[in-house]
């Protein structure tokens, strides 16, 4: 080691001065996790002394200082023209022969007297680099699969150049650094062959969000740089901390991008970036187990650094082995207070042009600018929206002017994912057809305030902002729950005051994810219809066995949101489709019958013992096992919707229990709806059977008034504050007390009305459950109501 090379095994965290963050991190980590199992490629560090050193022997300070000096620091009109100012009398430079001597040396040593040259990764490495609030994404420049003596040492000097890149000029202003405090370290580190294998990013939060449980796994074949770059649409893994801690199975989901192109090496040096065949994108670049290792690595990274990283993976495809290369700190929700939500609605609807993953929490309006490359971004006016293919930091200094951003490439580990959230601008990745959709000048309104899927409607849409501050908010000592459907929202509206989920509606993962009759998986070979034939081996790629697909998209549903409120109870009723829904379902028609009254017809319990459905609640179950057992989220509790008959309740029980879902087992509990006046009037008798009620307003206030609850004419009739509705309500709760079984109810009135809060509240109910936009509301009318 001397003042100008320091090996990886030498170097700490408290090197950042002298080597920048990144090369600081990694030999952080090549001493401290090495030894822990996690593998990191060996390199060295030219270090910050030594880029002094070049500056000062080319007589290089004064001129830097006298071009930065020309600067425009207003405007910056000139930016670019001093930017390529600098980088050229600093590539112009010649490299000092006895610094050329110890980096040769160095890398002769890191080959090992090997007697073909090494490739190697250079990458770049400000002093300032890689620190919580400041991020310099893709402000300096790397080099992939560079070998021989001469062309590490013209690399070396391209890394000197980068520092006064426009953009990393720009980003220094902007972040309040001296521009000649900066200098600039080089890290020359072992090539892992991704290109032969696959490579990704890892965020140890989850970063829409700021969720602290989940870690973000994105991947793509060939090198990561695809993914940084935004140049592919990458597959996504999520992964729940406390399973791993636990040794459990930990992956709540699993999303295949497209990955349409594949980074690989050149045989003369550098990188080529080629079409990746149609097997492949098909195809997931990581097995489970690999997942599983890759998230315990990140987990054990974020512990040494206590705080949230942001982390770069690799698979060599030589050895097969998974490499960690890069880790720096995670620098959006650093400072962010996540108790502090503002929530977006939009209050007109109109045609939906395009979608892709959301950036962002929020909506905006406003004109489309189709921008080719960062070179035209002066045609981009304040408040326009910015649609691009893709993003390089040489967009950074123009995204502040966008209202927001739109690339038809990218995932949310990608450049422009990233950029945009420091900027705090809305952006939507991924949209794979935006630029067959719209076009300069298009007025469109941009939501990304519903879920993981940012959409972009036509027009300019009216919406609603109201912000909140739930950090300290009393809450009332009647459990306010959920109502809830979509996983992609689970874990925004974790930080939102709540005591878990009182009712999880499986339907909505059936029709939106799965949208296959689980019995046409069982029945696929007696399939008459040939286009759901072909529908369902399309949904099916990956799957050998079709019923896994069932089990397992409804398994990582479903454990999303229970790992969302982990460890609140989350309640999932069982599927309550009516035969005319189910038969909606690609298959579904030649498993139902038509019937007159689907409403009070074959739906709830009736369905789950019958063998017309039984085969497919038995997927159902396989499920909820693989959430509560494989994955230890015993949070999850069940509920049996439609139960007519205590009789019917037991041979429900009895069949999960021969299924293996068997209560008390791990805190099992099994509710039942009471939603039938049968609910109410065996009240006593259902309670013997299960561990409690979820009272279903609507169906029960129709039930017991006999009106239709969709029907327009009869719609003043339909009302839960009905004396005959409220005396049910009323009952069933007294008997439940009576029975010492857990109540609670679900349903719009008690936010809309303070009366039936109050009314519920005087009964004794346990807990109410709201949806999403219901539930502040809803808390402030029970606190109003235990208060009075």
């Amino acid at each position: 080691m001397n003042e100008w090379i320091i090996p990886f095994s030498m170097l700490g965290i408290a090197d950042v001065g002298k080597v920048g963050g990144k090369n600081a991190s990694l030999g952080e980590m090549f001493q401290t996790l090495l030894p822990l199992g996690i593998r990191i490629p060996d390199g060295f560090a030219i270090t910050a002394e030594a880029y002094r050193f070049f500056l000062q022997e080319n007589n290089l300070v004064e001129e830097i200082a006298s071009s930065l000096e020309k600067l425009d620091r207003k405007g910056f009109t000139n930016l670019r023209q001093v930017s390529a100012e600098l980088k050229t009398m600093i590539l112009e430079a010649s490299m000092p022969k006895g610094l050329a001597d110890v980096i040769i040396e160095s890398y002769r040593e890191l080959s090992g007297q090997s007697d073909r040259d090494l490739e190697v990764a250079v990458r770049s490495s400000a002093t300032a680099e890689d620190l919580p609030g400041a991020s310099f994404a893709g402000q300096h420049e790397s080099f992939l699969n560079i070998k021989g003596d001469e062309e590490l040492l013209k690399k070396v000097i391209s890394c000197f150049a980068s520092l006064y890149n426009a953009r990393a000029i720009k980003y220094r202003f902007d972040k309040g650094f001296d521009q000649l405090e900066i200098a600039l370290s080089v890290g020359v580190q072992r090539m892992v062959r991704a290109d032969l294998g696959s490579s990704g990013v890892i965020f140890t939060i989850e970063p829409e969000t700021g969720f602290q449980n989940a870690i973000l796994i994105t991947g793509c074949w060939g090198l990561g740089e695809n993914i940084v770059q935004g140049a592919v649409i990458p597959d996504e893994f999520m992964v729940f901390k406390p399973a791993l801690e636990k040794r459990n199975r930990a992956i709540l989901s699993k999303k295949a991008g497209s990955k349409s192109k594949t980074m690989v090496n050149a045989k003369s040096g550098g990188v080529v970036n080629l079409d990746t065949t149609p097997e492949l994108q098909r195809q997931l670049v990581l097995a489970d187990d690999e997942i599983e290792v890759l998230g315990r690595w990140a987990l054990a990274i974020e512990s040494h650094y206590q705080m949230p990283m942001d982390i770069e993976w690799a698979k060599d495809g030589n050895d097969g082995q998974l490499y960690i290369v890069q880790a720096r700190p995670e620098t959006i929700h650093a400072d962010k207070d996540p108790y502090l939500v503002t929530e977006y609605s939009l209050t007109e609807s109109s045609e939906l042009l395009t979608s892709g993953y959301a950036i962002g929490n929020g909506i905006t309006s406003g004109q489309i600018k189709v921008l080719e490359s960062a070179d035209e971004s002066d045609l981009l006016k304040e408040g326009e929206i910015l649609l691009t293919e893709i993003t390089n930091p040489d967009w950074d200094p123009v995204m502040k002017k966008a209202a927001a951003i739109i690339t038809t490439k990218g995932g949310r580990t990608s450049h422009a994912a990233i950029v945009a959230r420091e900027v705090g601008a809305l952006a939507i990745v991924g949209a794979e057809n935006a630029l067959e959709k719209l076009q300069t000048g298009d007025w469109v309104t941009i939501d990304n305030a519903s879920g993981k899927i940012g959409k972009v409607y036509s027009g300019q849409l009216h919406w609603t902002e109201m912000q909140h501050n739930f950090r300290g908010m009393s809450l009332p000592k009647t459990k306010p729950m959920f109502i809830l459907a979509d996983p992609e929202k689970a874990f925004g509206l974790s930080f939102f005051p709540n005591q878990g989920v009182g009712l999880m509606r499986m339907e909505f993962v059936i029709t939106k994810t799965i949208r296959i009759h689980p019995m046409a998986l069982v029945h696929f070979d007696q399939l008459e219809n040939q286009e759901d034939r072909t529908q369902i081996e399309e949904l099916c790629q990956g799957y050998s066995d079709k019923k896994e697909y069932f089990i397992d998209k409804l398994s990582q549903s479903v454990a999303t949101i229970a790992a969302a409120f982990y460890p609140k109870e989350v309640i999932l009723r069982m599927s309550d489709f009516k035969s005319n829904e189910y038969a909606h379902l690609i298959g579904g028609s030649q498993f139902e019958e038509q019937e007159e009254n689907p409403m009070l017809g074959f739906r709830g319990a009736s369905r789950y013992t019958h063998e017309r459905y039984q085969e497919g609640f038995t997927l159902e179950c396989e499920a909820v096992k693989r959430v509560r057992e494989s994955m230890g989220l015993t949070n999850l509790k069940l509920m049996i919707p439609f139960c007519r008959t205590p009789q019917e309740g037991k041979k429900v029980l009895e069949l999960m229990r021969s299924l293996g879902l068997i209560q008390g087992d791990n805190g099992l509990e099994i509710y039942v709806m009471a939603e039938i006046p049968s609910n109410v009037i065996q009240a006593m008798e259902f309670a013997e059977i299960f561990d409690g009620f979820s009272i279903g307003s609507n169906d029960l206030t129709q039930l017991t008034l006999g009106v239709d609850r969709d029907s327009e004419v009869l719609g003043e009739l339909f009302d839960e504050n009905n004396p005959s509705v409220k005396w049910m309500i009323s009952e069933v709760i007294r008997v439940a007390k009576a029975k010492g079984k857990k109540i609670g109810l679900c349903g719009q009135a008690p936010s809309d009305r303070p009366e039936f809060a109050k009314f519920l509240i005087a009964q004794g109910i346990d807990s109410i459950s709201f949806n999403a936009d219901a539930l502040l509301q809803g808390i402030q009318n029970m606190v109003e109501a235990e208060r009075e």
